[in-house]
């Protein structure tokens, strides 16, 4: 059977560097096919782009993204095939195989994650997270952020366990490993139980979505936006920029408020402390004409009702409507500052004030000397 060309190849070209050692000459094959990988894996790209960038940008991101994974998975095809025929020794040639094995899977892993999180960024660039109703978006990309870290999780989970399978060593006791797993397993679990519950909820979270990205939310007493979720725990951005850590166990287990759950409108509330005789339906009114004239309001809801009596003051509030909750909270405050400027002006008797009524208290000392009632009028 006559010899392959590669095999006669590499047989003239070992002939003509005979004076050169075994293992010199099978470091020159490893750079000599590594120059020729990267040359040919450079023009295939370079032609790719070409051909791929005037027909979608999308496929021509993949190929930029994945150019350092395609250009390593190359060098690892050639240097396998080199190493194959190099005169190495037998411990070098197993050694270096065993490490090639290892990189090809390692490559794979990295390759499979690449590739996750390109599917993943191209789905969310579909949603527009910017806008002011944007529940669809923030559900969307809430669930892909945290499917997206668990699987992250898992891919290299799985990457590592089949790297350690490629030692004989493994393979030989893995039944003793796995007879030990028993004890081990409750051990490790008690001390990641933490870890695993946040796990587990971060993919409850993703399924249910009790929170989500951008999420205006009342968490410890502190009102902020969920700004970010990791497959641990969630960052808050409160609103005086100050960050908040939480578990992300913690929304699966204590109740907090979520002012976005089902829209991003929400209904603010302004309470005014008046005097009773202070003429309500004029208030009505100017509550909706300053509603209207704001650009905060969103048309739908503005009402003003008296809610509770004391004994001095009469409670007023009122309701008006915004399409966010950072515009909520905009336009209570301006409602706030014109109605108290409205009844300053047009109303000052009706801010809240003392009465105290004087009567005639010497006719009433007189009278209690003749045995009257204090307050009664002292008789002719």
């Amino acid at each position: 059977m006559t010899d392959t060309w590669p095999a006669v190849l590499l047989a003239q070209l070992r002939h003509g560097f005979a004076w050169v050692p075994d293992w010199v000459f099978g470091v020159f094959l490893l750079g000599l096919m590594t120059v020729l990988a990267v040359v040919v894996h450079s023009l295939a790209v370079d032609l790719l782009d070409k051909w791929v960038g005037a027909r979608s940008r999308y496929l021509r991101a993949f190929l930029l993204r994945t150019r350092l994974l395609s250009r390593l998975a190359l060098l690892i095809f050639a240097w396998s095939a080199v190493i194959k025929v190099a005169p190495f020794p037998e411990q070098m040639t197993e050694l270096v195989s065993q490490a090639l094995l290892v990189a090809f899977i390692v490559l794979m892993g990295w390759t499979v994650l690449t590739i996750a999180g390109i599917a993943a960024d191209l789905y969310v660039s579909r949603f527009a997270i910017d806008t002011a109703d944007n529940l669809l978006a923030r559900k969307h990309v809430t669930q892909v952020r945290i499917l997206r870290r668990a699987a992250n999780t898992l891919i290299v989970v799985v990457t590592t366990g089949a790297v350690l399978m490629t030692f004989e060593a493994v393979r030989q006791y893995g039944v003793s490993l796995f007879a030990s797993a028993g004890v081990a397993g409750i051990v490790v679990g008690f001390a990641a139980r933490p870890v695993l519950a946040n796990l587990i909820a971060g993919i409850q979270i993703a399924m249910t979505q009790p929170i989500r990205m951008d999420d205006a939310v009342i968490v410890e007493g502190e009102w902020g936006r969920v700004e970010e979720i990791t497959g641990t725990y969630v960052v808050i951005k409160i609103w005086d920029w100050r960050r908040l850590i939480v578990p992300i166990s913690y929304f699966i287990e204590h109740p907090f408020q979520n002012w976005t759950r089902e829209t991003a409108s929400l209904i603010g509330s302004v309470y005014l402390y008046v005097d009773y005789s202070t003429p309500v339906d004029r208030v009505r009114q100017k509550l909706a004409e300053f509603a209207k004239a704001s650009k905060l309001w969103d048309g739908d809801v503005v009402n003003l009702q008296v809610t509770d009596a004391k004994d001095r003051t009469i409670e007023l509030r009122a309701l008006v409507s915004a399409r966010s909750s950072g515009e909520a909270w905009d336009l209570r405050c301006e409602m706030r500052e014109k109605l108290i400027d409205f009844l300053q002006r047009d109303y000052p008797q009706s801010l809240p004030q003392q009465r105290l009524q004087i009567g005639d208290f010497d006719g009433a000392f007189h009278g209690a000397e003749r045995g009257q009632p204090v307050g009664a009028r002292p008789s002719d």
